[in-house]
């Protein structure tokens, strides 16, 4: 039984491209096909190489007769990746070997020869790993998976504590690890939103456990050592370090009849906060004056009362008003106000059981309201360390360095709703929207590494992004307009109605009319008895989007993590029906294009 060495139907290629290779390869004698097979499989090692090197700060194993620290991570939003780095610093500051991979790029083949693993995970929507870490995870938990008798390892999980499955991925990956044969040098770390009460003792120990391991450790297996990344300048503003930005622009950009309050705004930057389209802002706001006036009342207490908290000594009010989270409510403090004033039903509702009820009130109530519903007062300086430390929020960035210079623009839907429990504002989204031109905004850039527009500007990109989803992908075609990319531009957008909220509607069509954008598809649910959402249109043009998909075009999906998981299912149901595959095969070739870098999300 003879077999077409590029048929269409398995070849990753394209039609076109088959019909070319087979065009080169015609005629040619066996000994020039295994020089082309050659010179194909060193381009293939490059590549896989290259993209190895690409997101890590890798330490390449100099000694290799001394057992190597290998840190792998997983990051939805960047957190995950900062404390990989902390360990990384750590480790690099005792003198240990190390390497710091992200998920994506780990060798797999590897596994079966570690000694010492770390694993930094966060955990997003129901439970799951982030999008970068998927891959490892399956194949951790796939019958490819080796035993790991020779291996310990400590897991790092970071999560919110107000969700169900809280730090579920961390949980699943060290019992796995351990299922496999591996032995913990500590139990699974769960650190909540103050991320540095669990994940700086973790590193501490894991420091002190593996100095000590090594002062006696054997040569171990030889693995392959990655190139290392080249170093780089520290930047002048930071997460700690934020910069003052000026806002130029703070525009409404929905209709006047819409309910929904969305904003464009543009904000000056300094010439060193750089950014790539795909990356995100940061921004570092304040409650508002009558949130805090409210929680002071309820807990009975005043705002210029002095509170002395870790080495530093603030008001009450500053305390609150900059420093701890009040439109966020946690477990830990439900937990605290439950116990202070032995209240039943929050204890009751604090058992696993009722964990799904418990996450609906820790997502629908702020502090004051879960207050007055539960009401006690609160010592000034035990209310302060049981709160939430504030976080910054971010925004994906809605430009492209190249087209709007030094500026960042953001497209923000402003939280600000009246239920039972009374007023709900956003944190930043309120606070940003009551800023005025001049005012100053605490920023940072926060890079999105594996949200980046194709390295081959001829690539086609499909971009779906219903709502403030958008965002990202205005810097998209901005950034792919003022390169010149030769590749084909697809969005599909989605929202409530056309006439008030078709976000940037006046930029979309001009980019259709000039040619810079490609095709656009739209959804606006309500604007008809039937619901129509964007994985409906998805499915409508199935044909066209997987000969796309066939032709080596990128996919970006961003925007809410339910609709992130609808627009999955449409597309495994296109690559199913289009490819003629099993479910199975479905998942892997979507999980190969992920892999790829080819099929990237941005859920929230």
């Amino acid at each position: 039984m003879s077999a077409n060495p590029a048929d269409a139907l398995t070849s990753p290629l394209t039609v076109d491209r088959v019909a070319h290779l087979r065009a080169l390869t015609e005629g040619l004698e066996p000994a020039a096909l295994q020089w082309l097979s050659g010179y194909a499989a060193g381009l293939a090692a490059q590549h896989v190489q290259a993209r190895q090197s690409l997101p890590l700060h890798a330490v390449p194993n100099d000694a290799p007769a001394v057992e190597r620290l290998s840190i792998v991570y997983g990051s939805q939003t960047g957190n995950a990746k900062r404390e990989a780095e902390a360990l990384a610093h750590a480790a690099q500051a005792k003198g240990l070997a190390f390497r710091l991979i992200r998920a994506d790029a780990y060798p797999l083949r590897e596994l079966a020869d570690e000694r010492l693993l770390a694993v930094v995970i966060s955990t997003q929507g129901e439970g799951d790993p982030p999008d970068d870490a998927l891959a490892f995870v399956e194949f951790l938990n796939g019958r490819k998976a080796p035993k790991l008798e020779q291996l310990q390892f400590a897991v790092l999980g970071l999560g919110d504590s107000s969700y169900a499955h809280f730090n579920a991925a961390a949980r699943r990956i060290d019992a796995r690890l351990a299922e496999l044969g591996g032995t913990r040098w500590a139990p699974v770390a769960e650190a909540d939103v103050d991320i540095a009460t669990v994940a700086t003792p973790w590193r501490e120990r894991t420091m002190a456990l593996i100095g000590e391991r090594q002062k006696t450790a054997k040569p171990s297996a030889q693995v392959t050592a990655l190139r290392a990344a080249p170093a780089s300048a520290p930047a002048a503003y930071s997460r700690i370090n934020p910069y003052s930005a000026e806002l130029y622009v703070n525009q409404r950009i929905t209709g006047r009849n819409s309910q929904q309050d969305v904003r464009h705004l543009e904000i000056a930057l300094d010439a060193s906060l750089d950014y790539q389209p795909g990356d995100a802002l940061g921004v570092w706001a304040c409650n508002t004056e009558a949130l805090v006036a409210s929680t002071l009342t309820l807990a009975g207490l005043q705002a210029t009362q002095r509170v002395r908290l870790d080495g530093r000594e603030l008001a009450l009010g500053q305390w609150l008003g900059s420093e701890r989270e009040l439109t966020r409510l946690s477990r830990g403090f439900v937990q605290k106000h439950a116990e202070r004033h032995g209240i039943e039903a929050l204890q009751a509702l604090l058992k696993p059981e009722h964990q799904h009820d418990l996450s609906r009130l820790l997502g629908t109530l702020q502090v004051p309201d879960f207050l007055r519903r539960y009401p006690g007062h609160w010592p000034a300086e035990e209310l302060i360390s049981s709160l939430r430390p504030m976080a910054p929020r971010l925004y994906s960035i809605a430009s492209s360095r190249k087209s709007v210079g030094e500026e960042a623009h953001l497209t923000v839907a402003v939280l600000d709703y009246r239920d039972d429990d009374g007023p709900h504002h956003g944190l930043a989204s309120g606070w940003l929207a009551a800023r005025a031109q001049g005012d100053r905004l605490p920023v940072f850039i926060e890079p999105n590494e594996r949200f980046r527009l194709p390295e081959d500007p001829s690539r086609d990109i499909l971009m779906i992004g219903p709502g403030t989803g958008v965002a990202p992908f205005r810097g998209f075609l901005q950034e792919r307009t003022e390169t010149g990319a030769g590749g084909r531009n697809w969005l599909l957008f989605g929202a409530r109605h056309a006439e008030s909220q078709f976000l940037y509607q006046l930029e979309w069509q001009q980019a259709l009319k000039s040619g810079r954008l490609h095709r656009l598809d739209l959804a606006f649910s309500r604007d008809q008895s039937e619901r129509v959402y964007v994985q409906q249109r998805l499915q409508e043009n199935a044909a066209e989007v997987y000969a796309w998909l066939q032709g080596g075009a990128h996919v970006y999906v961003c925007g809410a993590t339910a609709m992130g998981k609808d627009v999955h299912q449409a597309l495994l149901a296109i690559v199913q029906s289009q490819g003629g595959l099993s479910g199975d095969a479905a998942a892997e070739y979507l999980s190969a294009l992920q892999q790829d870098g080819r099929y990237a999300r941005d859920v929230y």
